[in-house]
């Protein structure tokens, strides 16, 4: 029996501190350079030698404002602040590459689905079909009176917003141009034909649109969903829409847990288990002896910012640790922030202290430290013990972390039979799933949204 083959996507940001905090201080680091068209075709050529699925690049609007109630911190250490659009990196990256998939974080909470809708198809047709949407509703307050309103709206109702907005933009992908609309016939004088291009009509709680979709039908209609949220009603939301879901685990046991709720939350929405993707973010620092790795990780440590990652953490859970002696047990309160983040600190045994040990390298992601050998042995673990699909593999020196893995990692899991060895064809979600379709599968809820073919009146 064939091995389970890895997915992997490059976990970065358009921001010099995304995860692993205080490394842009490192000598070897190249994150400052995140404002140039060079750093981005680079690491998308980079990442494509190494054969990676994608590219997934997060975003945040807002800053992080919990820790001391300031953004010093942020602003000092650069915890993804600043931070630029993410979605106009696409066509430099795109025009590099041939097969290399983008997973675009976009916040819906602050989008017009009529104007997203026609930015992820343009980007979808000058990919040939190789993008993916992370959703995301935000959970900053900063943000919410940034764009004009006093709060976010609570956790669940989110949720609710983001249904209808995918209902909207099923509308406008699958729904406002049947398959065959364009002609692009010169002679008869008609691109596409007006029986085939159909108005969108939502009269909804949080949308009203009418209208044409404005884009003809993009490779892959609706880009590949990924969406994060692991709490009950971002479970029950994954099951309905998300086709790939990015976790954060620091246990096999837990992982695999959590791995199971998602697959039968789709089941529970009409799908099949195998429909979603499950990939954990993970940290990775390799050289050719373990020896070596740990020499590596600990130069790293003495760049990196424990206090930056704990402030990232603060906002993340809406709790200012900076207000707890190092010692002092935490107290659990109920926020409106990532629900998943707050769990961890339901039983109130945790200090800063040990919040401060656990992001020594400036983030709480798990850490592979050792050889080519030991990590892949460790990548194979967790993904026959949990039922990953892949991973999202952090940076921590940029682009050294990029290079290492894939001079040394990839090869020993191409050795085992655990990595591809060359691409696939077709879209990304083609690629992903091994399938023939590029659009959305039929059991899919936005496959219903997709227009019978009609007889054309010429």
């Amino acid at each position: 029996m064939a091995k389970k083959k890895i997915l992997l996507n490059a976990f970065n940001m358009n921001c010099i501190g995304h995860i692993n905090h205080g490394l842009w201080t490192h000598p070897r680091d190249t994150s400052t350079q995140y404002k140039t068209l060079e750093y981005w075709t680079e690491l998308a050529q980079l990442l494509e030698r190494g054969l990676f699925d994608g590219l997934f690049i997060a975003d945040i609007v807002g800053v992080y404002d919990v820790y001391q109630n300031a953004v010093d911190v942020p602003l000092k250490e650069s915890i993804q602040l600043p931070v630029n659009d993410p979605l106009l990196l696409v066509s430099a990256m795109a025009a590099m590459t041939r097969h290399l998939g983008f997973g675009l974080t976009a916040n819906l909470t602050y989008e017009a689905p009529y104007l997203f809708a026609r930015r992820m198809s343009t980007l979808d047709h000058l990919t040939r079909g190789r993008v993916g949407w992370n959703i995301v509703t935000g959970y900053l307050d900063s943000a919410a009176k940034a764009m004009g309103l006093q709060a976010q709206a609570e956790h669940d109702r989110r949720y609710d917003q983001a249904d209808e907005y995918l209902q909207v933009l099923y509308k406008l992908w699958e729904g406002s141009w049947e398959d065959d609309a364009v002609l692009n016939d010169p002679q008869q004088r008609i691109y596409a034909q007006p029986d085939k291009v159909h108005k969108v009509r939502h009269q909804g709680e949080f949308y009203q649109v009418e209208g044409y979709h404005l884009c003809e039908p993009s490779p892959q209609r609706t880009p590949v969903l990924f969406q994060a949220g692991s709490s009950a009603r971002g479970l029950v939301f994954a099951g309905q829409h998300a086709e790939c879901v990015f976790i954060s685990g620091q246990h096999k046991a837990a992982t695999k847990a959590q791995v199971d709720k998602v697959r039968a939350s789709a089941v529970t929405a009409g799908r099949d288990a195998l429909q979603v993707k499950v990939f954990m973010g993970i940290s990775v620092i390799v050289a050719d002896t373990e020896a070596k790795a740990r020499e590596k990780h600990a130069e790293y440590l003495r760049y990196a910012s424990a206090e930056a990652g704990v402030a990232h953490f603060a906002s993340s859970t809406g709790i200012d640790f900076a207000q707890y002696a190092l010692d002092e047990p935490i107290q659990y309160v109920k926020s409106n922030a990532i629900q998943s983040a707050t769990q961890h600190l339901k039983n109130n045994d945790w200090t800063r202290r040990k919040l401060l040990d656990q992001h020594a390298l400036g983030g709480r992601y798990i850490t592979l430290i050792g050889s080519p050998e030991q990590v892949a042995d460790e990548l194979e673990s967790w993904i026959a013990e949990t039922g990953l699909d892949g991973f999202n593999l952090t940076r921590t020196v940029t682009p050294e972390s990029y290079v290492d893995f894939i001079d040394l990692v990839i090869p020993e899991l191409q050795r085992r039979g655990s990595y591809k060895t060359a691409y696939d064809t077709g879209s990304l979600r083609q690629k992903l799933f091994q399938t023939e379709q590029a659009h959305l599968p039929p059991r899919h809820t936005g496959a219903s949204y997709r227009q019978r073919p009609t007889a054309a009146a010429l």
